[in-house]
């Protein structure tokens, strides 16, 4: 797990457990308030995959896991692709950005951090059995008697929608958050 963060050219320390939690809550709080947002925009007709995306990027630059890059060393252990683009003279603007070779103690996972790794894995997965099965029976409500859903003020369609939505950014981001929030405080080297 990284120490740091860099934000916007601003280096975060992100050593302290305490720091990392509010990362994690700020994550979630932030994707709820979008999720919301795009609820009241159209109803998720065609922003709904906004969030797909949001939640894909947010990933990416903070929480890391399945991607290269944020706090979580990726899961899978190899290094990050690099790009064997060959430059053609139109587009030889020398505007390249220096992107080093990452140490293999970057992406490579030791015993440790796969057993914290399969751990996590195990916890989240538990949490969204749990939000699969509310689908499953919300479904099957739905399929066989749907006077059970009628009494809420949104069609069955749209919170199974919602709710599919939810469970795709926990399946997404759940491993990470729960590495970062139980990791103790890192020591300084």
């Amino acid at each position: 797990m990284r120490a740091e963060l860099v934000l916007m050219g601003k280096r975060l320390d992100m050593a302290a457990r305490v720091h990392r939690r509010v990362l994690v809550v700020s994550i979630y709080a932030g994707l709820a308030v979008l999720m919301a947002a795009l609820w009241s925009v159209d109803r998720w007709r065609t922003s709904g995959v906004y969030m797909i995306f949001a939640t894909f990027l947010v990933n990416r630059l903070f929480l890391g896991g399945y991607n290269f890059g944020g706090l979580v060393k990726p899961f899978n252990g190899k290094a990050p692709r690099r790009s064997t683009y060959r430059e053609t003279p139109f587009l030889m603007l020398a505007l390249r950005v220096y992107q080093p070779t990452p140490e293999e103690s970057e992406y490579r996972n030791d015993e440790r951090e796969m057993h914290q790794r399969d751990r996590a894995h195990f916890q989240a997965y538990q949490a969204i059995t749990i939000a699969l099965t509310v689908l499953w029976l919300l479904a099957n409500w739905k399929m066989k008697a749907p006077r059970l859903l009628a009494w809420m003020p949104v069609s069955a369609d749209v919170l199974l929608y919602g709710l599919v939505l939810m469970a795709i950014v926990a399946a997404v981001t759940l491993p990470q958050a729960i590495l970062l929030w139980s990791e103790p405080d890192m020591e300084e080297e």
